[in-house]
């Protein structure tokens, strides 16, 4: 096998039709973002029950993405050099064992290093999964499974949310740890058995670290792929923050943990229509008026509902209603900005991927840090906050088809 070869053999592309396999990466793929948003209700009220505050409470996600995304860039490499599925059943493994660690955690320090060890194998399932689409699918069938990984992901925030909330009501916070340590170790078996093998390919002379940060800096040197994942980090920042500030905004104007899901909701499920749009009007509309829509959208949702905050209107509507426009707009947004990112060096993809996806992350955990440092007794501070990061996206975009 030559270096520009597939991952996978003949029979892995001859499965590569099975609704099955599909339904499997999907699954693999969005564990990451379950374990990250199933415990969101119950950050509410952790507060109270490890007698800290706010900031403290943050850090528990903040602590998560930063591992979840920084991982990627180990994990990548490492399942070019050693193959997909080993990779990821060791990152199933470290993500069920920290799942175990929460579910006894008796203080805050003690949940926050189980949050960073669970981001940390749960970062397996994102980077291997997606690498997997890579490797097994091809033209069209590869652009419809991306879209599926798109919607799935969509719909996680949400559903996680409502499911947590109820689980939390129902059996403790304790409970949503419990689920995810057992879900872990199912999602390794279905690894095990229903992914295909896969074989690296033919190493160069040079150690896997050296060609790693080789790549890494051949893609600092492109100023559209800085351009492309500044767009991407920037508004990744803007979704975190709504999902670390919504929750405390929300319990002001008195909803529960078992309420929240259904408000945040709106952002993730016009993301899904966004996505659905943007794959039935790339063709005509092209990548840079699909983005300049989504930037509209996105900054058309915040005005609304920053101005709602400031004529204080204090209503959960008030919130979610604005920003089914943001999730629109982000779900035109996106899609070309990641295909723009991945294809500035395209023999680079995947390095490209894992860094975009890094930074997405570490953007993201800075702004939801930033949430716990600022009051939200109405969404006034959680608009400025999200809007802030959208007009950096704008601004990099403007940048981009200036060039």
């Amino acid at each position: 096998m030559t270096p520009s070869a597939s991952h996978t053999d003949h029979p892995a592309h001859a499965r590569s039709h099975s609704p099955w396999l599909i339904a499997n990466l999907l699954a693999q793929i969005a564990f990451g973002l379950l374990a990250m948003t199933l415990c969101l209700p119950s950050m509410q009220e952790w507060g109270a029950i490890f007698a800290t505050d706010q900031a403290h409470v943050q850090l528990t996600f903040s602590g998560y993405v930063v591992a979840y995304g920084g991982l990627q860039l180990v994990y990548g490499p490492l399942s070019d050099l050693h193959g997909r599925k080993p990779l990821l059943l060791v990152g199933l493994l470290i993500a069920g064992v920290a799942s175990a660690l929460a579910v006894f955690a008796t203080d805050i320090r003690w949940l926050t290093a189980a949050r960073i060890l669970q981001g940390a194998g749960s970062a397996a399932s994102m980077v291997v999964g997606r690498s997997l689409v890579q490797d097994l699918f091809q033209g069209h069938q590869r652009t419809r499974v991306m879209a599926y990984v798109g919607m799935s992901l969509g719909l996680i925030p949400p559903l996680a949310t409502l499911l947590g909330g109820q689980i939390h009501v129902r059996w403790g916070w304790q409970a949503n740890f419990g689920v995810l340590a057992l879900l872990a170790p199912a999602l390794a078996i279905a690894a095990w058995r229903g992914l295909p093998s896969s074989q690296p390919p033919v190493t160069s002379d040079s150690h896997w670290l050296r060609a790693m940060f080789s790549a890494y800096r051949r893609l600092m040197r492109e100023p559209r792929f800085l351009l492309y994942v500044v767009i991407l980090a920037a508004t990744t920042a803007t979704f975190y923050v709504f999902l670390g500030g919504a929750p405390i905004v929300l319990k002001g104007y008195g909803i529960g943990p078992d309420g929240i899901g259904w408000f945040i909701m709106a952002v993730p499920i016009s993301y899904i229509v966004g996505n659905f749009m943007t794959s039935r009007l790339i063709q005509g509309m092209g990548e840079r008026r699909m983005m300049a829509a989504g930037q509209v959208f996105t900054l058309t949702g915040l005005v609304i509902m920053l101005a709602l905050g400031l004529a204080g209107l204090k209503n959960p509507l008030a919130v979610a209603l604005p920003l089914l426009l943001l999730g629109f707009g982000h779900g035109l947004l996106n899609p070309p900005a990641l295909a723009g990112t991945v294809g500035v060096v395209p023999a680079l993809a995947g390095s490209a991927a894992a860094v975009a996806g890094l930074m997405q992350q570490l953007t993201g955990a800075t702004g939801a840090y930033l949430v716990g440092l600022v009051s939200h007794e109405g969404a006034v501070n959680l608009g400025w906050m999200m809007l802030a990061f959208s007009l950096l996206a704008a601004f990099a975009q403007w940048v981009l088809h200036r060039r």
